[in-house]
């Protein structure tokens, strides 16, 4: 790790054309990511790697759950290729009500589960650069046939790195030691990741014998900006509704224990499970400023890449900001201040 804070872009999964990709890359970024929102986070990037040549691609995460091994083998491997070796394919689990009832696809033991995704993902791609038998047979997926006639062309990248998003502690020592990197979630502040998330990953590197400098540590910074009063109080409010969103998820309620917040999360999940119209405004209500600008960053336009990177420098190696109000702004001053051109 080298201490340097790199900023990279995001890449809505609209964008089809690759005319934002190529435009993020002239503005000296050196990675563009997609989201797994509303819309295929891999589309976007295959568009992407036709009318861009040095920034890096990625998902910052696809929903590893929503599909199989193969499946996401196949897609990677083929961006791989198109991109050149730029691919970067970062995975979560997703939380079991989307993996359920919006995917349709099996939930259980997801840190277990994962393991099992990744090692089969490893085996698919071993067998297509060998040419070995593939022969993965773990717990819960099982992939035993690949005859020449379905075996891609073989391209002269090494495999994508893989990056998982994690929060918990069994998820990020797996990260740790069979991802390539974490990433990390917004609702995960500086705070906590420098107090929980890295001594946890710093150790499981160690205990594998893994090198820090070979892992890569990345995240959303969740933000507010504006050029006036009313561009940055929109931000700020926007921000608080993103906050009590992520707050009402009981997966991510050990973020807000540890700043001492469990009951604020306690009382967010009872509302939003509530089915009251109203109850996404009144969640938002009960979010104080100061978890506001705990987990998030407040700032003029002109403060903010200094105020994030001063929050992150030494915690995160990359980060992209993000924004439910004000992107365009974000993306000016992100452009201006942290990336002064190509590299």
């Amino acid at each position: 790790m080298s201490g340097e804070l790199r900023f990279e872009a995001r890449l809505a999964v609209g964008d089809l054309d690759g005319a934002a990709a190529r435009d993020q890359e002239e503005r000296g970024y050196g990675g563009t990511f997609t989201r797994e929102t509303n819309g295929d986070p891999f589309l976007p990037l295959a568009a992407a790697a036709v009318t861009t040549r040095r920034i890096e691609l990625g998902t910052a995460v696809a929903i590893a759950f929503a599909r199989s091994p193969m499946t996401l083998a196949y897609t990677a491997h083929q961006l791989q290729a198109m991109t050149g070796g730029r691919f970067v394919l970062g995975v979560g689990t997703q939380v079991r009500a989307h993996v359920e009832r919006r995917f349709a696809m099996p939930w259980g033991a997801p840190v277990a589960r994962m393991r099992d995704h990744l090692d089969a993902l490893r085996a698919i791609w071993g067998s297509w650069r060998t040419g070995e038998p593939l022969a993965h047979r773990g717990p819960y997926y099982s992939h035993t046939l690949m005859t020449p006639a379905f075996r891609p062309p073989p391209h002269a990248h090494p495999d994508p790195p893989v990056l998982l998003a994690a929060v918990g502690p069994a998820m990020t020592d797996l990260a740790a030691t069979a991802a390539d990197g974490l990433l990390t979630h917004p609702v995960a502040d500086a705070g906590y990741l420098r107090t929980v998330t890295v001594p946890a990953v710093e150790a499981a590197l160690s205990r594998c014998g893994r090198s820090r400098d070979a892992f890569r540590l990345a995240g959303s910074v969740l933000v507010a900006t504006g050029r006036d009063d009313r561009e940055l109080g929109a931000a700020t409010a926007a921000l608080r509704a993103r906050i009590a969103f992520y707050g009402s998820t009981p997966a991510y309620r050990p973020v807000f224990a540890h700043h001492g917040w469990g009951d604020l999360a306690d009382r967010l999940h009872a509302l939003s499970v509530a089915r009251d119209p109203g109850r996404w405004d009144a969640m938002a209500a009960l979010v104080p400023d100061a978890v506001v600008r705990t987990i998030g960053v407040v700032a003029e336009p002109a403060a903010l890449v200094g105020a994030v990177t001063e929050r992150y420098a030494g915690v995160l190696d990359r980060v992209c900001l993000a924004s439910a109000d004000g992107a365009h702004v974000i993306d000016e001053v992100v452009a201006a201040a942290a990336n002064p051109g190509p590299r």
